[in-house]
Formats: C-alpha cells, structure tokens, sequence
C-alpha cells in the first residue's frame, strides 16, 4: 500500500506574492487575468508584454529580473534586430523583453515545465516568429551564435559556461542572479578574459548584474 499525501494552497501563496501589473522601465508586465480593452490601460509609449507565471517562479519582480530588464534597454540600441540567447528563461520574459525591442531570441531552459510555460508565453504575445523556445542545458547552448547573452542563472552553472569557447565568442553579456561570491568570481574570470564590465547592479547587497561587452570580438549586429 502506498499513502499519498496532498496540500493545497493559493496560488498567490505558491507564487510567494500576488501577481498583478506592474511597470518597469519601458515594460508594462500583466497577467492575462488582467486583460483589458481600454486604451488607457495599454500607454502607447510602453512596451506591453503578457505573463503567465503558471507554475513557474519568475514574474519579473524580483530584482535580479528587473535588473536584466534595464541591462536590455542599456543593450537595445546595439542589438536591435540582432539574436538574444536567453539562459535559464523560466517563464520567458527577458526574451519577450528583448523580442519587445526589436531582437529575436533563442531561449533555453533545464527544466520542462519552464520551457512549456514559456512557449505558453511566446504564443500568449504572437511572437512565434522572434523567439525560439528549447529545453535543454546553459552548458550546451552557450555555443549558439548571438548577439547578446542573457544568463539569469544559478552562479555555479555561470561559471562553468565561462569556461567554454562559446562564451568567449560573445560580443555582449549581462550576467544575473549571481550572489556576492559567485558575483566576485565572475568579475575576475571576465577581467582575465578581457571582457569589460560596463555597467553593474547590486540589490539589498546581495544580488548582483553584470552588462559587460568583449571588445575583441566583431559586432555581429553591426557587420
């Protein structure tokens, strides 16, 4: 006999915070619950984009998130409709956030359920055509051309996609979700790489963002 147990909770509680619309920088987040028709809620001079967290953490708010957001619009004027590699996505939003200003994007995730969630979101904002959803390791993607790498992800799998010729290959980086640690480890594998720091966040002391470009290297959005 096998006993199963079973607990229910709210989805505000599973989230950790109720999820309702908010705005940061250009970007205007909503969930579709909170659709509406009328003009006044969609201001034309934002970017709007349709966030279904489902059972995924990540709605934008947390500070690693926003700062990647910022990061984007620091990198937009040079990537635009250029190719965004998005590592750990989860629920898709930096690479609906970077589709939004103009780059396609190639989005990958480990985990199943996030990259369901976010190809859920990609169809939610029609944007099939910008952004490729896969499931699969940081690890082995990080060799696919791009533009921009996007990396919001745990620092130890940061440091070992420093380590392959991929990552060297890049022109633009901002590096996220990195702890004070991992965050000074990062910072001196890109000073023995050559790449520059160009701006850099840090949130309540903790949470650290890197936008950094390598010189070295050409610009593919600009040939």
């Amino acid at each position: 006999m096998v006993y199963v147990d079973s607990f229910q909770m709210p989805y505000d509680h599973w989230l950790g915070e109720v999820f309702r619309t908010f705005e940061h920088g250009r970007f205007r987040i909503t969930p579709p619950w909170e659709t509406s028709t009328d003009p006044a809620d969609k201001p034309a001079e934002k970017l709007h984009i349709l966030l279904d967290p489902g059972l995924v953490f990540g709605t934008g708010t947390h500070p690693t998130t926003r700062d990647c957001l910022e990061a984007l619009e620091l990198a937009a004027p040079s990537i635009h409709f250029g190719t965004v590699l998005d590592l750990g996505t989860g629920t898709g939003i930096l690479a609906l956030a970077a589709a939004f200003l103009g780059s396609s994007a190639l989005a990958v995730d480990l985990n199943p359920l996030a990259a369901q969630t976010a190809w859920r979101n990609v169809r939610l904002n029609q944007l099939e055509k910008k952004i490729l959803i896969i499931q699969g390791r940081a690890e082995d993607a990080i060799d696919h051309p791009a533009d921009l790498v996007v990396a919001n992800i745990h620092g130890e799998v940061m440091l070992r996609i420093m380590e392959s010729a991929g990552f060297r290959q890049k022109r633009r980086f901002i590096l996220s979700g990195l702890m004070r640690s991992d965050a000074k480890e990062v910072r001196r594998r890109l000073a023995v790489l050559g790449i520059q720091i160009a701006e850099e966040w840090v949130q309540d002391g903790i949470w650290h963002t890197y936008y950094a470009e390598n010189f070295s290297i050409r610009d593919l959005s600009n040939p």
